[in-house]
């Protein structure tokens, strides 16, 4: 139940194209150990404005978002305790948002992003290591990132729940028709 780490599906937001593009398939996904027990959802709501050309990193730019009442843990009672007060709050925090900072060319379609991850209210700058794929029409991000649920107030201290949440990220982008590499 503490899939409050989906809020870090944000970063999935690094899934979008060249410029601004149609998504094809998005998936923002987690995983947090709860009772020992890997728990899993999903987070939707993805509204993106990107513009990444890998031979232009430093005049790359995404901003994403996610919305916070879109968590999905396929346990109704598990998401409405997300997204209360105790972990989300969406009431007084409905979007979970990522900016990015730089990008680095790592090797073949492989980057790492810095990126601000902001969770409510509190602001985190984070790596995200992703993969770029230029499909022709459509372009693929896929990514993972770790991050901390304390370290934006999500939850507190706990026997039973991982601090560690785990966001995976899959975004297939449709390419605009004027967009240039």
């Amino acid at each position: 139940m503490k899939k409050l780490f989906i809020l870090i599906a944000i970063i999935a937001a690094t899934c979008a194209g060249k410029l601004t593009a149609q998504s094809l398939r998005t998936s923002i996904t987690f995983e947090i150990k709860n009772l020992g027990i890997t728990t899993d959802g999903s987070i939707g709501g993805l509204s993106t404005k990107v513009h990444f050309n890998p031979a232009n990193l430093a005049g790359s730019t995404v901003e994403a978002s996610v919305e916070v009442n879109t968590i999905n843990t396929d346990n109704s009672g598990r998401d409405e305790h997300l997204r209360s007060e105790d972990f989300f709050d969406a009431a007084r925090y409905p979007k979970i948002s990522l900016r990015s900072v730089a990008f680095k060319h790592r090797s073949g379609n492989n980057y790492t992003g810095t990126f601000i991850l902001t969770i409510k209210d509190k602001s985190k700058q984070v790596e995200i290591p992703f993969s770029f794929l230029d499909k022709g029409n459509s372009v693929e991000f896929k990514g993972t990132l770790k991050i901390n649920r304390l370290d934006f107030g999500v939850g507190s201290t706990s026997l039973i729940l991982s601090d560690d949440v785990t966001v995976h990220i899959d975004c297939e982008e449709k390419k605009p028709e004027s967009a240039g590499a």
